[in-house]
């Protein structure tokens, strides 16, 4: 499972010798200008800087230093003074890590006491359009965030970047397990070398027989520790059978113990796979929800690349939550998003209880699965896909909208919310279909839409807002 933490990003600061004679505390001064831009960015990521690169050599060690840090997620590059372009050339062709340009000087505007010195200090506009110059000319994909480092909107372009970077990276290492695949379900066929090849995502075809091995050796107290977890975050159903729910804490542990011994990030279960093995007495509906929560990633009937988008939303926002549009509501000119009752509980509003019921479910012909109910928190969101199209290529598609504060829905034993496009019901839907997203889809709270497309700038595929 991959870890929610802080990026880390490695500051390359661009300068040169040129003014050494002339201002012999350059160095130190600008030195210490990085250090307080870090200093003031502390909260979005954790950063590393050594020294200026103050000539090609230098660029080139500490890039060649940065991609050899295995916990660095990417590089920005900060103009200390002027410094030639073709200098940087050689450095980022061998370069791994994404890279953005932060456009910023020292001192915010000029002022009539300024003299050479300010001027020498606070030069970077014109070394930054040199170097991108040459960047742009290598054809490498190099975002430019412009504006004043101590300003809100800068900080903002900043954190969107480094998450956007750490996703990127992240996708290089991103394992899924898929344990069956709905016959004829389109949007989830897929090459998944090509996935392996332009994301760097691996997707494993595995059994149910594995799963059951694992099944056998949960113990008594393994079980009692899920149901004292369960008892902590949701209000129990008095009528939950015990052994219906004992089972269902087993399937957890047993899902968990395997996605951790093999090494995965997240998986899909196809309902049929589980009924057909004939061993299973019911859908592992508990154990998605809680395993989301926990940080891996999810996506039914065999979707491996809503697993992957889920996997992705937990690093670029806060705890990503599987769903689908269930159905167009025009009167509030919104979507209402569920599923068959796999959801991220702790996207949940948090003026409401989550509970965790009895559910009667024909699909899978199993015995009723204990489910977590719950309405999803008012506010703003986003809700994005990882669709398939042609010649082994990828899109995202992504709608930025709001929550809708709605009644609850005594009727509707699945995670559920009304999802209200910026764009309008019509026009949102009308543009999902054209570019091909996908019927499941990942959701977060907030807006980052941003961060989907920087994320797709960097792994080289194409992102639509709708």
């Amino acid at each position: 499972m991959i870890v929610k933490r802080k990026p880390k990003i490695g500051i390359l600061g661009i300068m040169q010798k040129l003014y050494d004679k002339t201002y012999p505390n350059i160095v130190e001064t600008q030195s210490n200008y990085v250090r307080n831009v870090i200093n003031e960015l502390q909260d979005i990521a954790n950063f590393k800087f050594s020294r200026p690169a103050r000539d090609r050599k230098d660029i080139e060690q500490i890039v060649e230093e940065y991609n050899n840090d295995k916990e660095l997620d990417g590089i920005m590059i900060m103009m200390l003074t002027y410094s030639p372009g073709q200098r940087i050339v050689p450095a980022l062709k061998n370069n791994k890590l994404p890279i953005m340009l932060a456009n910023t000087q020292p001192l915010p505007s000029v002022t009539q006491d300024w003299n050479m010195e300010h001027l020498t200090y606070n030069q970077g506009i014109h070394g930054a359009q040199d170097n991108m110059n040459a960047i742009v000319r290598l054809g490498i994909n190099c975002p430019v965030i412009s504006g004043d480092w101590k300003d809100e909107a800068f900080k903002k372009e900043i954190e969107d970047w480094a998450l956007a970077a750490q996703a990127a990276k992240a996708a290089k290492r991103i394992r899924i397990a898929v344990i069956g695949r709905m016959p004829g379900m389109g949007d989830i066929t897929f090459d998944s070398s090509a996935l392996l090849k332009k994301l760097g995502v691996e997707v494993v075809d595995e059994s149910m027989g594995k799963i059951y091995s694992y099944l056998e050796k949960v113990t008594k107290e393994e079980i009692e520790k899920v149901k004292g977890e369960n008892a902590k975050n949701f209000e129990i159903d008095p009528n939950l059978k015990e052994e219906q729910y004992n089972f269902a804490a087993k399937f957890q542990v047993a899902i968990e113990k395997f996605l951790k011994d093999e090494n995965y990030d997240g998986y899909s279960i196809y309902f049929d796979s589980v009924k057909d093995d004939g061993r299973f007495e019911q859908l592992p509906l508990m154990a998605a929800s809680n395993l989301m929560a926990k940080g891996y990633g999810y996506g039914a009937e065999g979707d491996a690349l809503a697993a992957t988008a889920v996997i992705l939303g937990h690093i670029l926002g806060e705890n990503g939550h599987f769903t689908e549009m269930y159905a167009m509501d025009f009167e509030r000119d919104s979507i209402f998003m569920s599923h068959m009752g796999e959801g991220n509980w702790k996207v949940a509003r948090k003026d409401k209880p989550i509970k965790l019921i009895d559910r009667f479910l024909g699909i899978g012909d199993l015995n009723n699965p204990p489910t977590i109910v719950f309405n999803v928190q008012p506010g703003q969101g986003t809700i994005a896909s990882l669709a398939p199209i042609s010649e082994g290529n990828f899109r995202l598609v992504v709608s930025k909208g709001e929550v809708l504060d709605s009644e609850e829905y005594p009727n509707v034993e699945m995670p559920y919310f009304h999802f209200k496009p910026d764009t309008g019901v019509r026009d949102s839907m009308k543009n999902w279909l054209k570019n091909g997203g996908t019927h499941h889809q990942c959701f977060n709270i907030g807006d980052i839409v941003r961060r989907w497309e920087l994320f797709a700038e960097m792994v080289g595929i194409e992102c639509v807002r709708v």
